[in-house]
């Protein structure tokens, strides 16, 4: 065999060896596979117990009524948490033109249901005192005006609410303003949601 090949040969071994030393081991310093992103491993801060979901509805803060009869008006909220001045002053307005009405007509029955025995009578009494004159009734032209001026609450929790109307009426020669104090009842604890004609009085 030819000496040099044999030199060659050794010296190939010799920088094989040397490579797979180097090459071939662990240093600790290589480089780790890239991780991959997880979402769904995102730690996520736990709820506290105490805090309520977002769109959860928070109860809502009646505001404090405001006015000449804000305490009396106080006084039959906390009887009747459904009570609502707005809505009871839309509903006089409905009442004053059904009550007016029906006392021109002399509809005697229609006011049966919307006052109180009282006034029932002294209705009564002014329908027949006027068909015994032949007169012709004044009527409602126009509802000016209506406001709750003083309201209130006994000890029985009969509520009572006085409401100011300014109105026109005509029975058909004459016009002529009207201004009356209108005072409504109801027993809070009634399941009867209507309020009757208590009392009439002429506003100064």
């Amino acid at each position: 065999m030819n000496i040099e090949l044999i030199i060659l040969a050794a010296i190939a071994v010799f920088v094989i060896s040397r490579l797979y030393a180097v090459l071939g081991q662990k240093t600790g310093h290589e480089q780790q596979p890239a991780r991959r992103f997880n979402k769904e491993a995102t730690v996520r801060a736990p709820e506290r117990e105490d805090e309520a979901p977002a769109d959860e509805e928070r109860p809502r803060v009646r505001p404090a009524f405001t006015g000449p009869a804000a305490a009396g008006l106080e006084s039959i909220a906390a009887a009747d948490p459904d009570f609502s001045p707005d809505d009871f002053t839309k509903g006089a307005r409905r009442a004053y033109e059904l009550i007016v009405n029906a006392y021109a007509d002399g509809d005697r029955d229609a006011l049966k249901q919307l006052v109180d025995d009282d006034v029932f009578e002294v209705y009564s009494q002014a329908l027949a005192d006027r068909e015994k004159a032949g007169s012709e009734p004044m009527r409602l032209v126009r509802l000016r005006s209506a406001r709750i001026v003083e309201a209130s609450v006994d000890a029985s929790k009969m509520g009572r609410v006085a409401v100011s109307f300014e109105s026109e009426l005509s029975d058909g020669d004459t016009m002529r303003n009207a201004k009356e104090i209108w005072t409504f009842k109801r027993a809070l604890k009634s399941q009867d949601p209507n309020w009757l004609l208590d009392e009439v009085a002429t506003a100064s």
